[in-house]
């Protein structure tokens, strides 16, 4: 018994070896985790949040909802030129997604209120 363990020891060793970088790899998130999609669904619920809520007016929201749609119709448009984002789209998406969070933070937290 000691004798094999012994010969399959070092085979074991060295299949952990070469496999754990490739688990690892597998565990990491990748930059983007959850994608354009995810963004523009977190910040709808920001904005549906704001409104249940009463921090949004109906006609704020709708200027966010507005600004939101403007960034799908983008988004389908970059899509449809190629089937996948270039660099420069990805980053121009994100952009606009960055000035939507901006405008939803500010509309929440701008002190007016639906009665």
């Amino acid at each position: 018994m000691n004798a094999i363990l012994r010969k399959l020891l070092p085979t074991a060793a060295l299949a952990l070896a070469l496999l754990a970088p490739l688990a690892a790899a597998q565990a990491k998130p990748n930059c983007r985790p959850h994608g354009v999609n995810a963004r523009e669904r977190r910040q709808e619920q920001r904005i549906h949040q704001g409104v249940r809520s009463g921090e949004l007016t109906r006609r704020e929201a709708a200027r966010l909802q507005a600004e939101q749609a403007r960034i799908r119709v983008d988004e389908a448009f970059a899509r449809r030129s190629g089937g996948e984002f270039t660099a420069r789209e990805r980053a121009r998406i994100e952009r606009e997604q960055n000035k939507a969070s901006r405008d939803i933070y500010r509309q929440k937290h701008d002190r007016q209120d639906r009665n």
